[in-house]
């Protein structure tokens, strides 16, 4: 056994599947999928191939051009891989696995109608990121492993599907094509319909997504449209924070060339999405908190639009280099918001970025491996130690390399980067040695190793500089002498500027100063997640209990990881009175919400409770 990922049995002397042909039935009432995976090798193949699944029951595997079953096993159980499905061919190219999703399956999350807006139809959507598309289909479940895909979803004829992929048609059922998932009078229902995708360009299967449910959208530029549930307001409300799309698609083409995708669909999830977005290609997936009214929510846009180059285009080989999504993302991310904002925003992102990257050092301080760029995640769970160190450090290294070749230069070097890998899967040393090819001498000017493997924040990092950040910083110091800022000093403030400041605060502040603060600018009342999960943070630390109500509505309210883990954290990490009581909180609002958490986001939270009570 020779594997390829630490997070994969898939072995590096079999071959890679180049093509899955799917085809599901959605049975809402069991909260289960049942599917016919069939999976192409490039050429015919004797011998075991291992595949990856978790928490799929395996009913058969097939020849499919004789329909003679394939000798198969599965391995034990594992926590973090789930389990190996080896099957031994005999010189196919093509192998039909028949299978059905478990209700618990880390990859969907099936809502009941009381759950979504509504209130009416059901709803499903995947997040297959980092290693859970295993749980929907068997696959080889690395990003080395990059496939084309075709998929017939047979759903309830009153809802409507969308695929990260072409969509194709929406048509009746057709007897002879339910490949055994289920009886063709099951299939064929006078209830059921049919929605068929392919996707024509290779792409990782972390990448694999859809939605099903009572959907709606609305045009906001040629080439995109905004998806969300069927609800006036929340469409509405969408179309208009997205509307400056296109301009964003163009700039991002300009500084990376061509989009090389068609289409850039987004779809505003429920609230209990896991994350702020994931770049499925074609069709984004966002939070509905990005929603934020004064179209600052096109940033989190940006970050999902760059990794159509960076990420998509080309992707990390396995989750040791994450980095190389990440850090080229939010490098591109910040450029592009530069190009469309200015260079104040864009300073003020580097700026939070720069403190999330500190705070994450203190994190990390007794397992420094994760504080690397280039890791070692063999035995980890990669949704455990998902942080912002592979976005931050990994930025601030690719903006050391700018500084050190000028802008130009390193514009065109990118360029290079992204033409001459693109649809390829890469490990960090092929990125250095295709940096140390195209810019010569570049490892005596830079400690290449020193910042792809050394632990903690380089010495040539730089923190940002700018007037609006300066003053920003100027005015947190001050908090610490007493001083709440006067109200023309933020008269123009928006969110991401309230961000900074909290995050520049000390990590104690008296319970007075809080409720002084709050008083005055209503922080616990903003519409906008960050700051008000930035100022929740404070006021629990202060243990100013009056908030806690506040705190409790916005554990139940939201699903994204960058909210809770956060806000629990600083339930159960505090010393000293009022601990137990904390605690106690923390355990009864999770056991009241965590049915309404994202799987994901559910055992990340188990975690964190587990580690600090």
């Amino acid at each position: 056994m020779a594997p390829i990922d630490p997070h994969s049995f898939t072995d590096s002397t079999h071959p890679l599947t180049t093509h899955i042909s799917l085809t599901f039935y959605f049975d809402f009432p069991s909260s289960t999928i049942s599917s016919a995976t069939l999976l192409s090798l490039p050429t015919p193949y004797i011998g075991p191939l291992t595949l990856d699944t978790r928490s799929l029951s395996v009913s058969s595997v097939l020849d499919p051009l004789s329909l003679s079953p394939l000798p198969f096993s599965l391995s034990p159980d594992s926590s973090i891989l789930g389990q190996s499905l080896t099957v031994l061919l005999s010189s196919q190219t093509r192998v039909l696995i028949l299978s059905k999703t478990s209700p618990s399956s880390s990859a969907l999350q099936w809502l009941s109608p009381p759950q979504t807006f509504n209130k009416t139809h059901p709803y499903v959507y995947t997040h297959c990121q980092p290693i859970h598309a295993r749980s929907i289909f068997p696959c080889q479940d690395t990003p080395a492993a990059r496939v084309k895909y075709a998929a017939k979803l047979n759903i309830p004829r009153q809802l409507s599907a969308v695929m990260a992929a072409r969509h194709v048609e929406r048509r009746d059922p057709l007897p002879s094509e339910a490949q055994g998932v289920c009886e063709d009078s099951v299939w064929c229902g006078d209830d059921r319909v049919v929605e068929e995708f392919v996707m024509e360009q290779p792409i990782p299967p972390y990448l694999f997504a859809f939605a099903v449910g009572e959907l709606g959208f609305r045009e906001v530029g040629s080439r995109t449209r905004v998806y969300a549930e069927a609800v006036n307001e929340v469409l509405d409300a969408a179309a208009k924070e997205f509307a400056g799309t296109e301009e964003i698609i163009q700039v991002g083409e300009k500084l990376f060339g061509p989009y090389e995708w068609e289409r850039f669909d987004l779809l505003v999830l429920p609230p209990s999405f896991p994350l702020g977005g994931m770049e499925n290609p074609r069709m984004v997936f966002l939070t509905p908190t990005v929603i934020k009214g004064d179209a600052s929510g096109s940033q989190v846009v940006a970050h999902e639009l760059a990794h159509s180059w960076t990420g998509n285009l080309i992707t990390n080989k396995n989750n040791d280099h994450f980095w190389l999504n990440e850090g080229f993302t939010t490098y591109a991310e910040r450029r592009i918001v530069e190009a469309v904002q200015g260079e104040e925003i864009a300073s003020l992102n580097i700026g939070i970025g720069w403190k999330g990257l500190v705070k994450e050092m203190e994190r990390f301080k007794d397992n420094m491996e994760f504080t690397k760029l280039k890791t070692n995640q063999a035995g980890v769970d990669p949704d455990d130690v998902c942080s912002v160190v592979p976005y931050e450090k990994g930025f601030q290294f690719l903006q050391r390399i700018e500084r050190q070749v000028g802008r130009p230069a390193f514009d065109e070097f990118l360029k290079k980067y992204i033409a001459t890998f693109k649809f390829q899967s890469i490990d960090t040393d092929m990125f250095l040695n295709f940096l140390k090819v195209n810019v010569p001498g570049i490892e005596n000017k830079i400690d290449l190793k020193l910042w792809t493997e050394g632990t903690g924040i380089p010495p040539d990092a730089i923190e940002p500089v700018s007037n609006i950040y300066s003053k920003i910083v100027s005015l947190a110091n001050e908090f610490k002498l007493g001083r709440t800022p006067r109200e023309d000093e933020v008269a123009d403030w928006k969110g991401q500027e309230w961000e900074l400041y909290l995050e520049n605060l000390p990590k104690s502040v008296e319970a007075s100063q809080v409720r002084a603060l709050d008083a005055v600018y209503h922080l616990s009342e903003s519409n906008n997640y960050e700051v008000k999960v930035a100022f929740l943070q404070m006021a629990i630390t202060a243990r100013c209990r009056e908030y806690y109500v506040v705190v409790e509505k916005t554990l139940k309210e939201v699903g994204r990881i960058l909210y809770l883990r956060p806000l629990y954290t600083a339930l159960v990490q505090g010393e000293g009175p009022g601990k137990e009581e904390d605690t106690a909180f923390a355990r009864r609002v999770f056991s009241e919400a965590c049915d309404c958490y994202h799987p994901i986001a559910h055992a990340v939270i188990e975690s964190t409770l587990a580690k600090h009570v």
